[in-house]
């Protein structure tokens, strides 16, 4: 059976009226707004029951699209709003105070995100898997203890505070400075590991005895960078939709916290977003809510994703320009930071 020009609308227009009422659709109020008769619509709405595109609830209900009903619509119908200007100035505005720190930034977009939709949000830090080290910096912070900062080409800044049992000089810390970066900079952060840390520490003979918890602040910062951080909020949001339940959304916060499973999902084609809706994220967890996922990118390489999860009825359009925006945003603020380390 074919999806005609008129059924198509009529997809449309029950998608966009559940997910605004939340209420099943009937036909009467579809027939006024493409100006049919209510029984030529009841027919459409039968042929996309039969096409998987609809369902109904209840015999003298009205109808509500499947997840292959909205799976059609945000492939093929839906038009993505573009944000107006005032909404782009306030969501520069509300990351403009954390612009200055890779992690604050991320952290505050998943803030800014769970606040606009009212769902949960989750932004993942660039993966340091295949990264470079830019440099490495020490900052004296008391008599006896300093903090080591790592920089990478994923443009993360990951940073530990070594204690010493020597007081520490300024001296020392410029030849901590000049050894390190000429061991490191520019090698792979995954080649930093305990062997080369130790082979390292032999090539430095007697000066051994004062770099051991550098050397060990190295280590757990490159450690550090290779993982892959979640930053989640509104996980809390999940509770109050009646279509998850309680149960439901307990069992979708308790995957949101498994970090590893959360950052696969996210992995998608970078430079678009994707929407995954109830059983396509493989998850049975995930079954009764869908995820809108936008890839951004860091001095033009994939690096990581910001993501709204909610249930399956939720404004795709909407979504998808308010994810789309907002990666690009932190992407562009990534790699400022980036080319000013």
């Amino acid at each position: 059976m074919e999806l005609t020009p008129r059924k198509e609308k009529i997809l449309s227009s029950v998608v966009t009226g559940y997910v605004r009422t939340g209420e099943p659709v009937g036909s009467k109020a579809i027939a006024e707004q493409i100006g049919v008769s209510s029984a030529t619509v009841r027919n459409e709405m039968a042929d996309l029951i039969e096409l998987g595109l609809l369902e109904q609830p209840h015999t003298s209900a009205g109808r509500v699209p499947s997840q292959k009903g909205y799976r059609e619509y945000v492939d093929r119908l839906m038009r993505v709003p573009a944000l107006q200007e005032e909404e782009k100035r306030y969501l520069d505005s509300m990351l403009a105070g954390s612009a200055y720190d890779p992690e604050r930034l991320l952290l505050r977009a998943s803030q800014v995100l769970s606040g606009a939709t009212r769902y949960a949000a989750a932004a993942t830090t660039p993966s340091g898997a295949t990264a470079r080290v830019k440099g490495v910096q020490l900052v004296q912070t008391s008599r006896r203890t300093a903090m080591l900062l790592m920089m990478s080409t994923a443009g993360t800044m990951k940073s530990r505070v070594f204690h010493c049992d020597f007081d520490l000089t300024s001296e020392m810390l410029r030849v901590f400075f000049r050894v390190f970066n000429q061991k490191v900079t520019g090698r792979a952060v995954a080649e930093i590991t305990p062997a080369f840390v130790q082979s390292m520490a032999a090539s430095l003979g007697q000066m051994y005895v004062l770099v051991g918890s550098p050397l060990r602040a190295l280590l757990e910062t490159a450690q550090d960078t290779r993982e892959t951080q979640v930053y989640l909020s509104g996980q809390m949001n999940l509770l109050f939709y009646p279509e998850l339940e309680q149960v439901g959304a307990r069992r979708i916060m308790e995957f949101l916290e498994r970090k590893e499973d959360l950052v696969g999902l996210l992995g998608q084609k970078p430079g678009r977003v994707t929407v995954l809706i109830g059983r396509e994220s493989g998850r049975a967890e995930l079954g009764s809510c869908s995820l809108v996922v936008a890839r951004y990118g860091v001095g033009g390489q994939d690096a990581g994703a910001l993501a709204v999860i909610g249930p399956v009825r939720m404004d795709y359009p909407k979504l998808t320009a308010l994810c789309q925006y907002l990666a690009k945003r932190v992407g562009d603020l990534l790699t400022v930071l980036q080319r000013e380390e």
